[in-house]
């Protein structure tokens, strides 16, 4: 009776333990999708948020600066920025990310109207190939011409990424945005269009890396940095 009695108190320890031991794998699953749900609930609210600083209009200026950059990549962008060259907007211009092989005079025929302003008041970046690069080679435009005031043309999508790497390198310079709004952009909202919502998808992943990558690198990007890779 005696040796039944233990082998049944083994046996109830040993179901027991097989009962018990699963119980720290599933609060470590449990624990997991927790925090894969509040992960997810970040991007989403952060995703939203980027939204919201997405200008979807383009803005009328209440003032002038000394200077004006444009980030090629995108539709109209230099057009818009010649425009505001004529307007008296600001001194020069800065066309920055041009590919090596485009010269002044084709850019001339973008804006045909516009050649004695390209003779006379713009430069080309041909160095930068990507948005690092642009505020880099813009930074260095900027402290040559002694400018204290920047107005900043590019997409609407593509200006906080833009305003956050121009603002890392030139702190002491007041940014002014002027976003192009392209009509696409303009006329559906973005959620009902898979390529829109596609593209701002992808430019908040950029802003999210650009963001970290600012908090740990310094504030004067090395050459190599502003040249790896190619982004809008």
């Amino acid at each position: 009776m005696w040796r039944m009695s233990l082998v049944d108190s083994q046996t109830t320890r040993g179901k027991a333990r097989a009962i018990a031991a699963p119980r720290p794998r599933r609060r470590f699953a449990r624990g997991a999708a927790l925090v894969v749900l509040m992960a997810l609930a970040a991007f989403a609210g952060g995703f939203i948020w980027f939204v919201g600083c997405v200008p979807t209009a383009e803005v009328t200026l209440d003032r002038d600066a000394d200077g004006i950059v444009v980030l090629t990549g995108g539709a109209s962008r230099i057009a818009d920025a010649i425009d505001l060259l004529a307007s008296g907007r600001g001194k020069r211009l800065l066309i920055s990310g041009v590919h090596p092989a485009t010269t002044s005079n084709e850019i001339a025929h973008l804006v045909p109207d516009y050649q004695r302003l390209l003779d006379c008041c713009v430069d080309l970046d041909h160095s930068a190939i990507n948005t690092v690069g642009n505020a880099v080679e813009t930074k260095r435009w900027v402290k040559d011409r002694g400018f204290r005031s920047l107005i900043v043309v590019t997409s609407n999508y593509h200006m906080p990424r833009t305003m956050a790497e121009l603002a890392r390198q030139l702190p002491d310079v007041e940014l002014i945005p002027f976003p192009v709004v392209t009509d696409k952009l303009r006329a559906v909202p973005w959620w009902t269009s898979a390529p829109t919502a596609r593209l701002l998808v992808s430019e908040y992943l950029k802003y999210i890396v650009a963001q970290v990558r600012m908090r740990v690198a310094p504030a004067a990007a090395p050459a190599s940095l502003a040249r790896e890779g190619r982004s809008a």
